[in-house]
């Protein structure tokens, strides 16, 4: 039986998933720092109304260059938390993609609704960074 991916496994995939996003899908993030964690922190769950850990797998936490002002004081870089268990849990449910493929669709699933893109946009970067 092999081991689960560590979370520094799950944390290389997402890095090379991230490089593989278009340049110009990454500009949306400016400085972005991925982390990734086994589960969301309990008071984050209850915040946000989840009882089940396994139902959240990603959470941007920023805001788009679209939005910052020239005068805002330095702004903090955004984040993207990636939420292993969870993930580890869908890959194995699903069974037809790789864990990068689903990392990458995490990845650009949390970013894109945070700039309000479309499904079909998303689906476009996926396809995109598929290809590299």
């Amino acid at each position: 039986m092999n081991a689960d991916p560590s979370l520094n496994d799950v944390y290389e995939l997402a890095l090379a998933a991230y490089d593989s996003l278009p340049a110009d899908f990454r500009k949306l993030c400016g400085n972005v720092v991925i982390h990734v964690a086994d589960e969301a922190e309990p008071d984050l769950l209850r915040e946000m109304g989840i009882d089940d850990p396994l139902e959240l797998s990603g959470l941007f936490e920023g805001v788009a260059l679209t939005e910052a002002g020239v005068s805002d004081p330095l702004a903090l870089p955004n984040h993207v938390h990636l939420y292993r268990r969870s993930i580890l849990d869908e890959w194995r449910e699903r069974g037809d993609v790789s864990l990068k493929t689903l990392i990458t669709h995490v990845l650009v699933h949390e970013i894109g609704h945070h700039f309000g893109l479309s499904d079909e946009d998303m689906h476009r970067i996926e396809d995109e960074a598929s290809e590299h």
